[in-house]
């Protein structure tokens, strides 16, 4: 871990609406359960994100073994590279949570499961909470909107890489679910199919 390392960016921290956003594919006939697929996945985590929108670069920890503490930052096309540390890791799933200076306040999750309880097909999803870390971001990112689209491709392109490294296919194109909370406390829930 480094010496002296950023504090966590919470949520609560942030600026603007709260965006709760899950990222989901269904795949069908895996090769690979969810357990060995994530553990790929925790393996080389920059593989599974394109480089040219989000390339991540350990920047503490063990390469090839994801663990608690690790660091992670992240250079992201346009003004809004960010760092981020693991807060949890499981068979099945993990945890970042962003750090001070990040674009974002929040904590996003990873995680691959069977799908419904049929042994034939899983969902890897991955699920963020958060908001913008102040309000010139908040701004840019409602107002403008290239950082929702960045953010959008980024992590539909990771769906449908960790989709093919399970060896199966993919039950149609990702899902994304987004409830935006404003601080008036107006809610607003969206789908779309990327």
């Amino acid at each position: 871990m480094a010496d002296n390392p950023k504090p966590e960016q919470p949520a609560a921290r942030g600026a603007g609406p709260q965006l709760d956003r899950r990222y989901y594919l269904d795949v069908l006939r895996p090769r690979q359960g969810p357990a060995p697929l994530m553990a790929a996945v925790q393996a080389d985590l920059p593989q599974f994100s394109p480089a040219l929108l989000a390339d991540f670069e350990q920047t503490s920890g063990t390469a090839g073994a994801l663990a608690v503490g690790d660091e992670f930052h992240i250079k992201i096309l346009g003004p809004w590279n960010g760092s981020v540390r693991v807060t949890e890791v499981g068979a099945t799933f993990f945890e970042l949570a962003t750090l001070e200076g990040h674009p974002e306040a929040g904590r996003i999750r990873f995680e691959a499961h069977a799908l419904d309880g049929r042994p034939d097909a899983l969902r890897f999803e991955i699920h963020s909470v958060a908001r913008s870390r102040d309000g010139l971001v908040a701004f840019a990112y409602d107002t403008i909107g290239g950082g929702k689209l960045m953010q959008e491709a980024t992590w539909v392109e990771f769906c449908q890489r960790v989709a093919q490294a399970s060896g199966g296919q993919a039950l149609g194109p990702v899902t994304v679910e987004t409830t935006r909370r404003a601080p008036d406390g107006a809610v607003e829930h969206t789908v779309s199919h990327v």
